[in-house]
């Protein structure tokens, strides 16, 4: 448990920064949906900020405890993790502007507004930053160990998925072209050239989340690869914390394996969600290939872990030899 305790004192300071005044955009937010009644496709004009803000203060603290497991490459590291963090911060920054403004942010094409003109550009190349910097930590990490055998496969895993994520948005960026025109809070037509829904650009969002209820969304697979990382590293550390109450977890072998499960079943969740997404297909409505496959993923999960548990506790009750004297 003690590799997870890093002092705070030693994290990633500009990413901490990062993180803090993202997450202090979330109240904010907040009010911004209780007292602001004006909404931009059928959502409060807030929701937006908040989601980024929560979204980006969580990984962005994950990264700035990340970069303190670093043994090679750690100025390089610190380098790019600040360009990620400035990147982040503008990102969210640019969001927020749009949502106040009443308009729209991503894949906005209008021409005629000249705040939009300039901003839209950010949008646009501050994601490329982020995956770039984030496909830089990645390859840091994964040259190395940055821990024990379970603390390291959730890292390399969690990574591995977060950079999946990140590269789904710049997918649907290119792959899915939807022209039309909407209309924002102020009452004013944007046109747009993309959207988030598979079939249904826009989609009938759900309620915080805004995922379509009436097509494909690719923001469901980029939510779960995401926070994956987050997922694993949370099981990694409980694994962790009980060895001291089960003997059979002691053994460090034993939780990365099952932290290798974990990470096995959330791979095939995230696979099938994306797959999902790609046939048109709404979270909430899934088809019986969708659930045929879904259950798929979990017995084999499931058995898996299974396997682990009963192995390890085998072993942990098996009597030890006596050793015998020879004279």
């Amino acid at each position: 448990m003690t590799s997870f305790l890093t002092p705070l004192r030693t994290w990633h300071r500009p990413l901490v920064v990062c993180a803090l005044l993202l997450l202090g955009l979330v109240p904010a937010a907040g009010v911004g949906l209780v007292v602001d009644e004006r909404t931009l496709l059928g959502e409060s004009v807030w929701v937006k900020p908040l989601k980024f803000g929560f979204a980006f203060a969580l990984y962005a603290g994950t990264l700035a405890w990340l970069l303190t497991k670093l043994r090679k490459g750690g100025r390089l590291g610190w380098w790019v993790g600040t360009v990620f963090a400035l990147a982040a911060i503008v990102e969210v920054a640019t969001i927020t502007v749009q949502a106040a403004r009443g308009t729209i942010s991503h894949f906005n094409a209008n021409q005629n507004d000249p705040v939009t003109l300039a901003l839209v550009p950010v949008l646009t190349y501050g994601v490329m930053i982020i995956l770039i910097a984030q496909l830089i930590i990645a390859v840091v990490v994964l040259i190395q160990r940055t821990g024990g055998p379970a603390l390291n496969r959730a890292i390399r895993a969690g990574l591995a998925l977060a950079t999946f994520g990140m590269l789904v948005p710049i997918y649907w960026m290119v792959a899915e072209i939807n022209p039309r025109t909407v209309t924002d809070a102020n009452g004013e037509p944007v046109q747009m050239y993309q959207g988030h829904g598979i079939g249904d650009p826009d989609g009938n969002g759900m309620p915080l989340t805004g995922w379509s209820v009436s097509g494909g969304d690719f923001r469901v697979p980029h939510f779960f690869a995401l926070h994956g990382i987050q997922v694993l590293l949370l099981l990694a550390a409980a694994l962790a914390v009980l060895a001291g109450r089960h003997a059979w977890l002691r053994e460090e072998k034993v939780r990365a394996r099952l932290v290798g499960a974990a990470a096995l079943g959330y791979t095939g969740l995230v696979a099938t969600v994306t797959w999902q997404a790609g046939r048109g297909q709404s979270l909430i409505h899934p088809d019986m290939a969708t659930l045929t496959t879904a259950a798929a993923v979990l017995l084999v999960t499931a058995a898996a872990t299974a396997w682990v548990i009963v192995t390890a506790r085998r072993v942990a009750i098996a009597p030890i030899p006596a050793v015998q004297s020879h004279r």
